[in-house]
């Protein structure tokens, strides 16, 4: 029997058969106090513009301030820069270095009728926007950057097959997620590179509604006859001393479990919250996507049985702009008010379900790396250093991080923006500040074990490297 890949779920933990093989698992009130008593009654969401966002047009100075970011962006982009009239519906905060006015793209200013885009999560203080993330002697490849990103390891970029900061943290033994938990839930085909550990089980599906076993379409007559047969099966392959069949074992009985546990939830939120899932009726794959992950939260927030997921993921494609990028129209605008009203509604959305599940929500959104500073004919190439962006009810709104220096003497050779650690005015943010700040204020995991297990510093110049930790930026109380 073979899994399609729409309906797989990864295991790489081998727990105890007896343990993973109780029918009422994730119902059983005392294993769901120990499951939310390791990071509370919060949740995690990771949104992954996938291709390389450019940054410049999406965070925008509209002036110089004390600098001259604004003269530098106009001299670099010839049309498809973005004018300060365009910009003035969508204004933020002050870059922090230089004090030039910032603005969104106008994009997510959202439209007519909707509830907005990423302008009005700013308005509400729900917004964090962090300037100048990257890392150490960045790479241009989308895969290699894309490893670094998930693994959060630079020194083994384009290399590395190993676990996710995500996963690092759910196979932390402090967290007691083990082989039999389903903590985690990614919105795609396969579980993404985030999420991978040895630990514990994470499931990978496109749509909750047709989430189910494949058992063969002869005849639904013996389906129960079947389902039984596959669970003793699944029981004797567990139980036994072979690691490779125990691993099967362990998995189908995971999979037969989920299979039956999570369909429901779709109806159970279609039948509560109808009006609430019309918000998302915007026609974009982002916005079905993040409809899934509220049935899920919801289903959870309301003591669904064997429902237990806390950490969730979603892939954004097409940010792979070198031609018909535009400025206050183009793709990179129709990807923007995609994203950002779909954000928008699921924050709404979780905001009016029971206990306001939008405080207990982080969404953290990051692509592989920005665009070039320098247009091409009519876009960008692959560049450096991009914004990152944090959206929550427990959010500090505001602006994060310095604008990277984007005056043509300041690029390297290939004209992108240069990661610095050092003390200097235009001092990178390395993407890993931004995860350990979640890792230690949103999921309580101790500063100690975040560097030794999930972060573990650079070696190398500390002018150029990140060497000295910082957990403790201000996006989050």
């Amino acid at each position: 029997m073979t899994l399609t890949r729409r309906q797989f779920l990864q295991r790489s933990g081998m727990a105890a058969a007896g343990s993973i093989l109780v029918p009422d698992l994730f119902g059983s009130v005392l294993v769901r106090q120990a499951l939310a008593s390791t990071i509370g009654d919060r949740y995690l969401v990771v949104i992954n513009l996938d291709g390389g966002n450019d940054g410049l047009n999406t965070v925008v100075p509209v002036d110089d301030g004390g600098g001259s970011l604004r003269n530098d962006y106009d001299a670099a982009r010839a049309n498809i820069n973005l004018t300060p009239s365009q910009l003035a519906g969508t204004l933020i905060g002050a870059d922090p270095n230089t004090g030039a006015q910032l603005a969104l793209h106008p994009a997510f200013a959202g439209s007519g009728g909707g509830m907005g885009g990423f302008k009005a999560l700013w308005d509400l203080g729900k917004l964090a926007v962090i300037q100048g993330c990257g890392y150490p002697s960045y790479s241009l490849s989308h895969d290699s950057s894309r490893i670094v990103w998930q693994t959060a390891n630079p020194l083994a970029s384009g290399s590395s097959a190993g676990t996710g900061w995500v996963g690092d943290f759910l196979a932390d033994p402090s967290q007691m997620y083990g082989g039999a938990d389903i903590p985690g839930v990614n919105i795609g085909d396969a579980v993404v590179g985030e999420f991978k550990q040895n630990a514990t089980s994470v499931l990978a599906l496109r749509h909750l509604h047709d989430f189910d076993f494949p058992y063969d379409a002869i005849s639904a007559a013996d389906v129960a006859a079947k389902r039984a047969a596959f669970a003793a099966l699944f029981q004797q392959a567990a139980q036994t001393a072979e690691p490779a069949f125990s691993y099967i074992g362990n998995s189908g009985v995971a999979t037969l479990l989920s299979t039956e546990s999570y369909p429901p939830l779709h109806g159970l939120y279609e039948s509560d919250r109808a009006t609430e899932s019309g918000w998302y009726d915007g026609g974009y794959r982002i916005a079905s996507d993040l409809r899934e992950v509220a049935k899920i939260i919801y289903g959870v927030a309301t003591n669904q049985a064997n429902v237990a997921a806390r950490f969730f993921q979603i892939t954004k494609g097409g940010y792979d702009t070198h031609s018909n990028q535009g400025g206050a129209t183009g793709l990179q605008h129709d990807l923007h008010k995609a994203v950002g009203d779909a954000v928008r509604v699921f924050y709404e959305d979780l905001a009016t379900m029971p206990g306001n599940v939008a405080d207990k929500t982080c969404v953290m959104i990051w692509s592989e790396f920005s665009r070039r500073v320098q247009q091409n004919e009519n876009g960008t190439d692959h560049g450096s250093q991009g914004p990152m962006f944090i959206v929550g009810g427990a959010v500090n709104g505001g602006v994060y991080g310095n604008h990277p220096n984007i005056a043509a003497a300041a690029r390297d050779a290939q004209g992108n923006t240069v990661y610095t650690q050092d003390a200097n005015p235009f001092r990178s943010t390395d993407f890993r500040d931004v995860y350990g700040t979640l890792l230690k204020h949103w999921l309580g995991m101790p500063e100690a074990t975040i560097a030794a297990n999930v972060l573990p510093p650079d070696a190398g110049d500390p002018a150029y490297h990140w060497t000295a930790a910082n957990f403790d930026l201000p996006f989050l109380p």
